[in-house]
């Protein structure tokens, strides 16, 4: 664990080896390969969450790595594909807003455009909660991306289709709060397959998966590259809802579906046994190599935007957090939502804590002192993805020399990224009513990632793959590429909305977001899920 200083703990310093300096020679060098080439488990961030809403589940990172790995056409992933996805399209309501009153809403027409925002949101609810997309599709294979917004730990371990239908069997037409009611178990109706019984939770599919070892295949592995990215929904409701309230171990509260929707951080202790459970989890899954992803710093996503100047020379924290459309001329610490620094560089602590637990997760793997292993070894890496936001945190640390640790190093951008102008950062994404001029790595929503952004991730996986000896092949499936594997970023730049055309009406849309916020509890309806 963290040590401390008069100043608060010592951050966390990443691993530099994914292999934790712990060899492994694989047993399995001439076998062929696995029947899936490809599972990942996580939550918004690998379901494809962006805007508000999931939607382009084709540009997931999961999705991202599948098309370099030449594996694109039997990748399996669920679909959103109405009114602009599920729950809220922010992106699309921002349009659609430019469409009808141009790039300014003056003040003439703040009425007719709040209105048109309690409409748009309705139809939302309505299309999703009684609509076409209350109607499921019927899916007998399971999903590739296993990934389900708004989900935690505990949920990936408890929740499946029979958890999920039963949670949605009274949605409410709410006139004051008119978004999807247990949107991220709608959501999850469209990636666990639900047979009569509908039992399989996240890891019980994939462990299907893992038993599908295929005639002519690997016959001890279903699954050549699993991967595993959970933990952000443990501490990032801090950020969405601006409170720090810790887990609560009284009656194991934080391990009740219903019972931890109130805490924002978990305690480390409680994520750790919440954590050892989902390793046991893993343990089943006949997966060649496991990658697991570390917990991203929360605190550094835009939602939450620290006001004024840093709390002390070298700090990497400012002294209050607030909304992004709140400026520093007129928060009122007395009036507006907020976290102060000391609560911030807590949640940052905590986070420190999940990291250390979970690189004990891969170490006991790597080693063979895992529990119930057996002395059994397995090739399981670690991937920094905290250490890939802090690199990329501007106002935390490129724009703030002295905050930097001695391990910090500015993260090299991929060339078509470097060519863009302005190249892309964790500002809030902003226009000029024509072009982007800040942002580009976070959506709209402030918390998930652009397109671009899902490729940094996409290719930070790929790396470990490499190193991990994948192999990768070209679009047919069949040519073996020798470079270094490259994410086509040029792609998805092409795809990237947010990058190459941002919505004209950003600034006067920031208001309506305010007001929708304020007055409705967008983002914490639409990014908590309806709790």
């Amino acid at each position: 664990m963290s040590t401390t200083t008069p100043r608060g703990p010592i951050p966390r310093t990443p691993e530099q080896d994914p292999r934790l300096g712990i060899a492994f020679d694989p047993p399995w060098k001439s076998a062929p390969r696995p029947t899936h080439r490809l599972v990942a488990i996580g939550d918004s961030l690998t379901h494809g969450f962006q805007s508000g809403a999931i939607f382009n589940t084709d540009l997931s990172y999961p999705a991202i790595i599948a098309h370099e790995l030449g594996w694109a056409d039997r990748f399996r992933f669920p679909r959103y594909d109405g009114f602009g996805g599920l729950p809220f399209n922010i992106e699309m309501f921002l349009r659609d807003l430019e469409a009808r009153f141009g790039r300014d809403v003056d003040w003439w027409e703040t009425v007719p455009a709040l209105l048109h925002a309690r409409r748009s949101m309705d139809k939302a609810e309505d299309y999703w909660e009684r609509g076409p997309g209350s109607v499921l599709p019927s899916a007998t294979d399971i999903s590739h991306n296993l990934g389900i917004f708004g989900w935690d730990l505990r949920d990936a371990l408890d929740k499946t289709a029979a958890v999920c239908v039963k949670r949605l069997a009274n949605p409410t037409d709410n006139l004051l709060r008119q978004t999807v009611d247990h949107a991220d178990d709608l959501a999850a109706l469209r990636v666990l397959p639900a047979p009569p019984d509908g039992t399989l939770t996240q890891f019980t599919a994939a462990a299907r998966l893992g038993e599908d070892v295929g005639h002519g295949m690997d016959p001890d592995h279903g699954i050549e590259t699993l991967v595993v990215f959970l933990g952000a929904n443990n501490a990032l409701g801090s950020v969405l809802d601006l409170k720090y309230v810790l887990s609560d171990g009284e009656n194991n509260a934080f391990e009740d579906l219903d019972a931890k929707a109130k805490f924002t951080v978990w305690q480390v202790e409680h994520f750790s046994s919440e954590l050892e459970k989902v390793a046991a989890a893993v343990h089943t899954v006949k997966a060649r190599h496991v990658i697991w992803c570390t917990v991203p710093h929360v605190t550094i996503a835009p939602i939450a935007r620290g006001v004024s100047v840093k709390m002390e020379r070298g700090s990497s924290y400012f002294p209050y957090y607030t909304r992004p459309w709140i400026t520093d001329r007129d928060f009122d610490p007395t009036e507006d939502p907020h976290l102060t620094g000391e609560q911030a560089r807590e949640i940052d602590a905590a986070i420190d804590g999940y990291n250390y637990a979970i690189a004990d997760v891969v170490r006991q793997a790597r080693d063979g002192t895992a529990v119930g292993a057996g002395g059994d070894r397995k090739d399981w890496y670690l991937l920094e993805i905290v250490a890939v936001l802090d690199r990329l945190g501007s106002r935390r640390y490129i724009e703030d020399p002295l905050a930097r640790p001695p391990w910090w190093q500015p993260y090299p951008m991929p060339s078509a990224l470097r060519a863009l102008d302005p190249v892309p950062n964790t500002h809030f994404l902003t226009s000029d009513g024509q072009r982007r001029v800040d942002g580009g790595v976070f959506s709209l929503d402030g918390v998930h990632p652009t397109t671009v952004g899902y490729g940094i991730i996409a290719q930070e996986i790929v790396n470990v793959m490499r190193l991990a000896g994948v192999p990768f092949f070209r679009p047919d499936g069949v040519t073996p590429r020798q470079d270094p594997v490259l994410v086509d970023f040029e792609r998805l730049v092409r795809r990237d909305t947010l990058i190459n055309h941002p919505p004209g009406n950003l600034t006067s849309g920031l208001r309506v977001l305010a007001w929708a916020d304020e007055t409705l509890d967008l983002l914490r309806r639409s990014l908590r899920f309806g709790i």
